[in-house]
């Protein structure tokens, strides 16, 4: 489709093509007139003229909102044009979902009918990312510190002693009674409650933090609006200092029912336990010369322990502690005994009396010394943070599953990438090796080592295909069937094949367990898992275990298993009581080429295929196993819903029809690939069966040549699609504008639905995939020209 250019466009079409953000001018339907180059990429295309093929109506294509395409009329016909009009958007060709903002305005004939609409497009997803990262962080965080008994804050400070909250927390109301939003509008507003007495506290600490980035801590009293008084507690340290002053970040605590406890309970110590222990964390009181200490009755029950159940020394607690954890909790005691840190703080784990293990974080302080600064007695508290910890290792798991999982797609896409090129150079040496083996007879003392090249070829042609299946850029026919048939097909073929010793074991449900699948891939699933079960026997009698059964995924489990959604799967598992894997080992076992078995008796792509097929139908596999205890596999499939088995929901390459049993000779074929080789053995080919062969190894060179030669008649143009420089449907659409009833055929080793779509739409004849073989090449091009005659 040829771009509408306006008479206005005049000099400014340049400027068009190269503005930096996306520009466009369409109709008031949504068809599309003109897309600058910007404007193009943005929707996925290579070109201008790709992009408005493609595109229809932009109303139902383009928005994910459906009538944000009404609104954004309305604004014009209204006002005549638009301004930062921000949308979320579909990447035309590739579907992704990306977030702009338009710019534009309405163009109409002198009798005010609109002609067209101008605008422009800026891509702003990172910035609206940002944005939604920031708001959600601040969230997360009004949240949290919600939780946090008192205010905790972040302050900037300047040298001249001028104060600006950046972040208030709504403790504030339980301290001063007043708003968040009050003291960040008025800074000096927090000043202004403190007790008379204590003004000269607050000035003291002003000018330490002038001069240095100091840490504050310290108690103080406030006088309310209507007199009463209360006791604060502070604690804040400098996270930043500069030529600007410093940032601060803190928390005010309200002590005053704990100043009114100390001042009304002082006499009694034991009455002073009771108090700090209403906090909610468990008290001790160790007196470190005599080994005696004090457990509250929460220190206890924290535990699952009865007060009869721990006598009241150190040693009980500490022989409670997990080995692990024994080592770290005394250098940080005596870190705070030697005067190295304030406060003794450690968080470890204690035995409860059920035997399960509890983290606690402990902190203390020394309370009193002797005449050498010895300590003689601490008291501290213990505060369960199990469910944090735990928190914690499960966001640790989920970033190394995370990980993982990047690593394996980028493994994947490499391998793919090779594995295409290395295709071409097989493709290559099969092909000269027919042509050898032709040309040097039938009886040539050559043939024997000829036939052993071939073997070799088609072995890494196999191979080849196992880490295209890997990498998943196999075309799949995946179809709505049930997996129960398949599994107990493949079984059939299994117990024939199973090594002597070795016993299988089914467990398959009743029902049939419908799932989207492609039935060979399926099948080499479980064939690749069992075989890696037995080989990992090492000779050894033991049981293979395959067992089928349906399971609902919460959101949890979905997460642990790589991201996917909840809901209802098929499980297809494969055990063995074999020798297990250890940690490193399980970590790399999906790695293609990576096997821990002996040199030559294994190309380590078993599982990496496994995991590849697993990916493409949209499915993730677990792996369990422990050193001496065996190892099982566990495939998760989503269950397909309800409808015809056998629904085919994706196709296949076109397959080629009957090959004729001749073709007419002398026709004159180009033939158009990037790779030389090819090339060259193709053209061979041709005129090795009577044709004329024209060759290049661009679409670019190919397209220069018809220029030059319109007189050359020709009966059929064969073109690779991935090329660099003009693909093979660009070099279909330019050779239709010169020759629009010449027979074009484009072969791809990936065909899709796409590439079928692009090809109908530009003229293209035929769309094969990559053939196996010369014979096969060569079959397909003689049939096209039967064809074209």
């Amino acid at each position: 489709m040829t771009p509408t250019r306006s008479p206005s466009d005049g000099d400014f079409s340049s400027l068009f093509n190269f503005l930096p953000i996306g520009a466009y001018r369409s109709l008031p339907d949504g068809q599309m007139l003109r897309a600058n180059q910007a404007l193009v990429r943005l929707n996925g295309y290579e070109d201008e003229a790709q992009l408005l093929l493609g595109v229809k109506d932009v109303a139902t294509e383009w928005y994910v909102q459906p009538g944000r395409r009404a609104e954004f009329v309305a604004m014009l016909q209204r006002d005549g044009f638009v301004k930062g009009f921000i949308s979320e958007i579909w990447r035309h060709k590739t579907r992704e979902r990306v977030w702009i903002s338009e710019n534009a305005h309405s163009v109409s004939d002198p009798l005010g009918q609109v002609l067209f609409y101008e605008g422009t497009v800026e891509d702003i997803t990172e910035r609206i990312q940002v944005q939604q990262a920031l708001r959600t962080s601040r969230e997360q965080l009004e949240q949290i510190t919600d939780q946090i008994p008192g205010m905790v804050f972040s302050l900037h400070q300047s040298h001249d002693g001028m104060r600006r909250y950046d972040f208030v927390s709504s403790g504030v109301r339980g301290i001063y009674e007043f708003e968040p939003g009050d003291l960040q509008r008025d800074p000096m507003l927090i000043t202004r409650h403190r007790h008379p007495d204590d003004v000269g506290l607050l000035e003291a600490e002003s000018e330490a933090v002038k001069q240095a980035p100091v840490s504050l801590s310290g108690e103080f009293r406030i006088v309310l609006p209507d007199g009463r008084i209360k006791w604060v507690y502070k604690r804040s340290s400098a996270v930043n200092h500069d030529s600007q002053g410093t940032q601060r970040v803190g928390v005010l605590l309200d002590i005053t029912a704990r100043k009114e406890a100390e001042t009304a309970l002082h006499a009694s110590e034991t009455l002073w336990k009771l108090a700090l222990e209403s906090a909610g964390d468990g008290v001790w009181d160790w007196n470190i010369c005599t080994g005696e200490e004090f457990f509250s009755n929460s220190i206890r029950a924290m535990f699952g322990y009865a007060e009869d159940d721990i006598a009241n020394l150190s040693a009980e607690l500490d022989a409670r502690t997990h080995p692990d954890d024994v080592q770290q909790m005394q250098l940080d005691r005596q870190a705070h005994f030697d005067g190295l840190v304030p406060v003794y703080r450690n968080e470890h784990r204690i035995r409860c009396k059920d035997g399960s293990w509890k983290w606690v974080l402990s902190r203390g302080v020394v309370i009193a010394r002797d005449d050498k600064g010895q300590p003689l007695r601490m008291v501290g508290t213990h505060t369960d943070i199990t469910e944090l910890k735990e928190a914690e290792a499960q966001q640790h798991t989920l970033e190394v599953q995370l990980r993982e999982s990047q690593k394996m797609e980028a493994i994947g896409t490499l391998a793919g990438g090779v594995a295409h090129d290395f295709n071409n150079l097989l493709a290559a040496i099969l092909g000269n090796l027919v042509l050898a083996r032709e040309d040097v007879g039938e009886h040539h003392p050559a043939q024997e080592s000829l036939a052993e090249i071939n073997r070799a070829a088609i072995r890494a042609r196999q191979l080849v295909q196992q880490i295209l299946t890997f990498s998943r850029r196999q075309t799949q026919e995946m179809q709505r069937q049930p997996l129960k048939p398949l599994v107990e097909e493949a079984l059939g073929l299994m117990r024939s094949l199973l090594p002597a010793g070795l016993k299988l074991v089914t467990r398959l449900p009743s029902s049939s367990l419908q799932v989207l699948a492609d039935a060979t891939q399926m099948q080499q699933v479980l064939m690749n898992l069992c075989t890696n079960a037995w080989q990992s026997m090492e000779g050894r009698s033991g049981d293979i275990t395959v067992a089928l059964r349906d399971v609902r995924l919460d959101a949890s489990q979905a997460l642990q298993l790589g991201g996917l959604a909840s809901g209802a799967y098929a499980c297809l598992s494969v055990a063995d009581n074999g020798p297990g894997m250890d940690a490193e080992t399980q970590r790399r076992i999906f790695e293609p080429f990576f096997t821990t078995k002996a040199p030559g008796t294994g190309t380590g792509l078993g599982l990496a295929v496994v995991h590849g097929i697993v990916k493409a139908h949209r499915g993730a596999i677990d792996l369990h196993s422990r050193p001496g205890e065996g190892t099982r596999f566990d495939v998760y499939l989503p269950l397909a819903a309800e409808g015809a088995a056998g629904e085919a929901l994706s196709a296949a390459s076109p397959t080629l029809p009957a090959i004729a049993k001749s073709a007419p000779a002398g026709k004159h074929v180009i033939y158009i690939d990037d790779y030389e080789a090819l090339v060259f053995l193709v053209g061979r080919l041709l005129r090795k069966h009577g044709h004329e062969a024209t060759t290049f190894e661009s679409g670019e060179a190919a397209l220069e040549w018809m220029h030059t030669h319109p007189e050359v008649p020709v009966d059929l143009v064969v073109s690779d699609h991935n090329m660099p420089g003009l693909s093979g449907v660009e070099t279909a659409i330019e050779i239709r504008r010169l020759r629009p009833g010449l027979k074009i055929a484009i072969i791809s080793g990936h065909v899709n639905d796409q590439l079928l779509t692009d090809a109908a739409a530009a003229g293209v004849s035929e769309v094969m995939g990559k053939q196996d073989s010369m014979d096969a090449l060569g079959e397909a091009i003689r049939d096209l020209l039967v064809r074209a005659v």
